[in-house]
């Protein structure tokens, strides 16, 4: 297993932000915690921290249970959630988890193709989480 560059994924959280239809990127790593990225500039969070960090951890842990059917199903490319207020998608990367919350309206299928170019990952080799 690679070791993730904590310090690229940062820039590359940050040219996520770029996208003015997502309001959060960051890189997780398997518990829930952030390591890189957050909240774009002048966005008001629609949690509190206490709720983030939670939602934060229940995605993770949703992220390593969706690898029990790897074998029968093939790797997740993402995933995604929408919902009346926002859309939370989750990109496994290695053993870490890239985290986006975007706006309600989002064209998932399109910010989840522009997201994996910006990781630099190619469709067909994209996670081995």
């Amino acid at each position: 297993m690679s070791k993730i560059d904590v310090k690229d994924y940062e820039k590359r959280c940050q040219e996520i932000l770029e996208d003015q239809e997502v309001r959060f990127a960051a890189l997780l790593d398997e518990l829930g915690n952030t390591l890189a990225g957050g909240y774009r500039e002048n966005i008001v969070p629609r949690l509190t921290d206490k709720q983030h960090d939670s939602v934060c951890k229940e995605l993770a842990t949703r992220v390593i249970k969706r690898k029990k059917f790897d074998v029968e199903l093939g790797r997740v490319k993402y995933s995604a959630s929408r919902r009346e207020h926002v859309v939370i998608m989750s990109f496994p990367v290695e053993d870490k988890i890239i985290m986006i919350v975007a706006e309600p309206n989002v064209n998932i299928d399109r910010l989840a193709f522009k997201i994996i170019e910006k990781l630099g990952s190619q469709w067909g080799n994209f996670s081995k989480i």
